[in-house]
């Protein structure tokens, strides 16, 4: 359906409008944008006067936002912000296009940045802007085309595709093992556990799996789980890590396994993206690519060594 063209102002106009509630004042805002104070409020009138609506009370000189300008102005402020970021793409990438690809931090360094290269050779036109997130966003609001997501296929009005599961060992450096013997899960309650703030339940889970019921044991907290590894490395206490985010410190013997076989994480690894957006072509050839690499998540050829 067409929207009437009243109801699309000028960016000239919105611009104005947007920086008056944002500064405060005509004033501010004629600063902001380089033009006279004249020249805002008369971008103001002609803003009230296409979409018919009263944004600002005057009194004085004073142009004060009613409560209905402010509700605008955050949805205007969006707009203008996705309409800049589009502009920064294609001069930046007139070819290919950009990729905004939010990621799990330590996921990100250790699985998904050292297969990246072949991404870029086979799609060189493309380019891949990466930033880290630790829980869900609001697509609209942040700007990113995809997400890399723990958990479950929760995310609201999104698409999925299904990474690979996730295993969890519990992991200490050989000379905490040597000064704290473990010869079951059991021992491991009366030991340091290092704990990711996002999965409050992984322990309780872990414990469970190896046939131990108990209440949700505590210890230190981590955002994120590259710094977990290296406090588990310094002998901090045992962490409980994914497998494949621990595998080089696994092979060459800076972490062991504290106890048992890795277990079945709660949730599974999976590439995320607003459905508005799913027909974008570089999103489309990064999610081709990253289901082929997924078939294979422990492949050694990419991980660091």
């Amino acid at each position: 359906m067409a929207v009437p063209r009243r109801l699309l102002p000028s960016v000239s106009l919105l611009t104005a409008f947007e920086s008056v509630c944002r500064t405060g004042s005509t004033l501010a805002a004629a600063r902001d944008l380089d033009l006279t104070q004249g020249a805002v409020s008369r971008l103001i009138q002609n803003l009230e006067a296409q979409i018919g609506v009263t944004l600002f009370l005057r009194q004085g000189r004073r142009l004060v936002p009613t409560e209905g300008a402010l509700a605008y102005a955050r949805d205007v402020a969006k707009a203008l912000d996705l309409i800049s970021r589009g502009s920064m793409r294609v001069r930046s990438n007139a070819g290919g296009g950009t990729l905004s690809l939010s990621i799990l931090p330590t996921f990100g360094t250790r699985w998904l940045a050292p297969r990246l290269p072949r991404f870029l050779a086979a799609h060189p036109g493309i380019t891949i802007n990466l930033g880290t997130r630790l829980r869900p966003f609001d697509f609209e609001e942040e700007g990113f085309d995809a997400a890399i997501h723990f958990g479950t296929e929760s995310w609201p009005d999104a698409g999925f595709q299904k990474l690979f599961d996730e295993r969890l060992v519990a992991c200490a450096s050989p000379a905490f093992l040597a000064d704290h013997p473990v010869a079951g899960p059991r021992d491991l309650l009366t030991l340091p556990l290092l704990q990711l703030e996002t999965r409050p339940g992984a322990w309780a889970g872990w414990f469970r799996q190896n046939g131990v019921e108990t209440n949700l044991p505590y210890g230190m907290l981590f955002d994120q789980f590259g710094p977990m590894i290296q406090s588990a490395i310094f002998g901090l206490g045992v962490a409980l890590l994914p497998d494949f985010l621990a595998r080089s410190e696994l092979a060459d013997g800076r972490l062991v396994a504290a106890w048992g076989a890795p277990t079945p994480g709660d949730g599974s690894y999976y590439l995320v993206w607003p459905r508005v957006g799913e027909w974008y072509p570089p999103l489309q050839a990064f999610r081709t690519w990253l289901a082929t690499e997924a078939e294979d998540p422990d492949g050694t050829a990419y991980l660091p060594g």
